[in-house]
């Protein structure tokens, strides 16, 4: 019976596994058979294994099959799509990776340039210090020539009016 219903029926595997299965579905009523016999010794009762029972065992592994197989099939979808999601970004990474060697070396050319550039700078700084001392010196010089004169003035002052009242007698005298 489990021959003729599960022959059509679509099973993923061989054609020896398919036949187990057919043997096992057997084996299983066969067994129920038993236990029932059994429960009517022990119990007094009776109980049928009815050819709809082994047909509704037959539906029942049918319907749990396709809900497995469907699972199984999303998380094989799931699995492929993860695989492609992975290789895309393995791609990107060796993308990136090139592309990161590359900016290296430009990274390296213009750290080049600007350590020139400062040593550059650095040099100009230098000279403009050298330069800078050089007018210091210079000021600090002139001024103390200015404060010399200063000094000079104060006194000529001092003494121009010390004399002014001479200069103006003798403006008065004239005149």
């Amino acid at each position: 019976v489990a021959q003729h219903f599960l022959a059509s029926y679509h099973i993923e595997c061989t054609d020896e596994v398919k036949q187990s299965v057919v043997n096992t579905m057997g084996t299983v009523q066969d067994i129920v058979a038993e236990k029932c016999i059994e429960y009517f010794d022990r119990y007094r009762r009776r109980t049928f294994v009815t050819p709809k029972s082994y047909l509704s065992f037959i539906g029942g592994y049918k319907a749990i099959y396709k809900e497995k197989f469907a699972s199984l099939g999303s998380l094989s979808e799931r699995m492929r799509t993860g695989l492609e999601k992975l290789m895309e970004a393995e791609v990107s990474v060796n993308q990136l990776s090139q592309e990161l060697v590359i900016k290296e070396k430009d990274l390296a050319i213009a750290s080049k340039k600007a350590d020139e550039v400062l040593l550059e700078v650095t040099m100009k700084a230098h000279a403009a210090e050298k330069v800078k001392m050089q007018v210091q010196t210079v000021k600090d010089k002139a001024q103390a020539i200015v404060d010399d004169i200063g000094i000079d003035k104060a006194a000529a002052e001092e003494k121009l009016e010390a004399a002014r009242p001479a200069l103006e007698e003798a403006k008065a005298a004239l005149q």
